[in-house]
């Protein structure tokens, strides 16, 4: 079995070489880059299962490069933990409005790292997993999903998603009509691999509305209760 594949953006070489020893320590196969100008091209050529992705940078910085690879096709299912220095909350929204799948602040243990990385390694292999065994194609009116080539279409047009924004609706399309608090929406979606934040569904629903545009209405706020996909007759 080939060894996955993580991508470590770090100019700090101290600091990148302690994360690719943890990493490969546990069977990942890790490249380094030490500036962001190289980024982009090496992850659209190399294709790896994740990138860690430091905010501060040379030349091209972490939030920018964050929303390149999320807007492309190509990269965008790709999954990113941003590393900061930056502890504020302010920081943490940017990163996940941007689809940063984790955020994870300086200074941190490698032990925590390498926790959140394989979290994120089993929610998208339970996702692949449950869009096998599920129907693969569910139609509400004129909102489609295709599980397995995990896209969403509207109207004959593709909404493109992050992977945690296709997650959400995956997982509240699952039973329309029922309400889901914040909370259950976290251990469901991100599982065990916990944002730092308790404003992390409200801000990813947010950029979903956006995307979906006039069909923003197929995801329901309930105010002081949490979220539901709506039922369609």
């Amino acid at each position: 079995m080939s060894k996955k594949k993580i991508l470590v953006v770090e100019d700090d070489r101290d600091i990148s070489e302690l994360i690719a020893y943890n990493l490969q320590r546990e069977g990942y196969d890790v490249a380094c880059l030490y500036d962001g100008a190289q980024v982009v091209d090496f992850v659209r050529k190399r294709k790896p299962e994740l990138i860690v992705l430091d905010l501060m940078l040379p030349e091209i910085d972490g939030i920018e490069i964050c929303r390149t690879l999320k807007s492309d096709a190509s990269t965008g299912h790709i999954p990113i933990v941003m590393l900061t220095a930056k502890g504020e909350e302010a920081d943490v929204v940017v990163g996940l409005q941007m689809g940063a799948d984790d955020y994870i602040p300086k200074p941190f243990s490698p032990k925590v790292l390498v926790a959140r990385i394989k979290a994120i390694g089993r929610r998208t292999l339970d996702l692949k997993l449950s869009s096998a065994a599920a129907q693969d194609i569910r139609n509400f009116g004129e909102f489609n999903m295709d599980l397995l080539k995990h896209r969403i279409s509207y109207k004959g047009r593709e909404v493109k998603l992050t992977s945690i924004e296709f997650d959400i609706v995956e997982f509240l399309s699952r039973t329309p009509g029922r309400v889901w608090s914040r909370e259950q929406i976290l251990d469901n979606v991100w599982k065990d691999g916990k944002f730092i934040i308790d404003r992390a569904v409200d801000v990813h629903i947010r950029g979903l509305r956006k995307k979906l545009r006039e069909a923003e209405n197929y995801i329901e706020t309930v105010r002081g209760v949490g979220y539901r996909f709506k039922e369609v007759e």
